[in-house]
């Protein structure tokens, strides 16, 4: 098994930053990939940025050039930046880890953008 929780959200206003945070534990050996989704209310889950276990990134292009991906393994910690952020990137914000075939999810934190 593998647990995730994140943490870094809040309420910030436009143009503004985040970073949000998501800690990893138990067995996360053998983890090909882990990324970043998002939910907004009525909308479905999307994925917002990937990063491999070579160090590969994959982003959505409405967070192109404003977002960043990153990881620290002796941290067990993956992050993602959000610069620019608009009110459209208002939603909850999921982690995500891909493991031998298995997806786990952490609890989701919640990012408001609003003047």
């Amino acid at each position: 098994q593998v647990q995730l929780v994140e943490s870094g959200g809040g309420l910030v206003q436009p143009g503004g930053s985040l970073r949000l945070s998501c800690a990893r534990s138990g067995n996360t050996f053998l983890i090909s990939a882990m990324g970043w989704y998002r939910q907004a209310p009525g909308k479905e889950r999307e994925s917002v940025a990937i990063i491999t276990n070579t160090g590969s990134t994959i982003y959505t292009n409405s967070v192109k050039g404003r977002f960043t991906i990153s990881r620290d393994n002796t941290k067990n910690t993956m992050y993602l930046q959000m610069n620019n952020l608009k009110p459209e990137d208002s939603a909850v914000y999921y982690c995500n880890a891909v493991r031998l075939g298995s997806q786990y999810w952490g609890q989701g934190t919640q990012v408001t953008v609003s003047p």
